[in-house]
């Protein structure tokens, strides 16, 4: 029998804990900061019984610091477990590309150059190179970068889980696959999948928030919240926020150094 499914104006967060859910970060470790920075003041002027805050992957890639990301992340959980971390594709292609470089793999064509970069290594990318000349460049890159990465930062990656259940939702970097209870999704599709997800107009067992496909800004569905609002190149990094019957969206805007907008 299937499971009934819910919609999202009926869907309330586990009692007494308010919900944190931060989209796609992407190496923009200036609106990670401010995101926390805004999360933090509300716990403190508004005191709930118990918080969470959840972030849904993709730390890495495209964007400038993905080494400053991975280390606010390790300090943010060791302060207080309660921050809590999923895992993206491309974390997931970061820890591959560590074990074994791919020039045609996700990490060397969708964004692990600056990744790469924050932690002082440059990678060529191989488009201006013959076949081999390119797979001994990307060796070259890939045996600097493993011994520029800390352990702490694998660490971190490896601890990553790939899926999380509070209250009414179900939290996972991507989507699931409609007709698949939410104890068996494949783990490939909790990071990668899409259009079957994404199009699928029928309720779910819970709302399913979610990152990974961009949006212009939150899409609030009755069967998901997508989060993902490009923030490595929209400077906008946003955040559904969870308390009891409540929800609301919470948005970080950098467009320029030092200017914040928050809403």
């Amino acid at each position: 029998m299937a499971e009934p499914g819910i919609h999202f104006l009926d869907a309330h967060g586990p009692e007494g804990v308010r919900l944190y859910a931060i989209g796609d970060v992407h190496g923009r470790l200036d609106l990670l900061a401010a995101m926390h920075q805004r999360i933090e003041a509300e716990i403190e002027q508004e005191a709930p019984a118990d918080w969470r805050v959840i972030h849904l992957g993709d730390y890495v890639d495209r964007g400038p610091d993905s080494r400053g990301v991975i280390d606010f992340l390790i300090k943010a959980r060791e302060r207080d477990p309660r921050h809590l971390m999923l895992a993206g594709n491309h974390d997931v292609g970061f820890l591959d590309f560590l074990k074994k470089p791919d020039p045609e793999g996700l990490f060397i064509r969708f964004g692990g150059i600056q990744t790469a970069l924050s932690y002082g290594v440059a990678i060529s990318d191989g488009t201006s190179m013959w076949l081999g000349k390119a797979e001994s460049a990307v060796r070259k890159g890939h045996q600097a970068l493993v011994e520029a990465v800390p352990q702490t930062h694998i660490d971190l990656l490896r601890s990553l889980r790939l899926s999380l259940t509070l209250g009414d939702f179900f939290f996972c970097h991507a989507g699931i696959r409609p007709g698949i209870a939410l104890a068996r999704q494949n783990p490939q599709d909790l990071i990668w999948i899409r259009d079957v997800f994404l199009n699928y107009p029928g309720l779910f067992p819970k709302i399913v928030v979610h990152g990974h496909t961009p949006v212009p800004e939150a899409e609030v569905m009755v069967n998901r919240v997508n989060v993902d609002t490009l923030a490595w190149q929209s400077g906008m990094l946003t955040a559904l926020v969870v308390d009891g019957p409540d929800k609301r969206i919470l948005t970080i805007t950098i467009k320029e150094p030092g200017t914040i907008r928050e809403a």
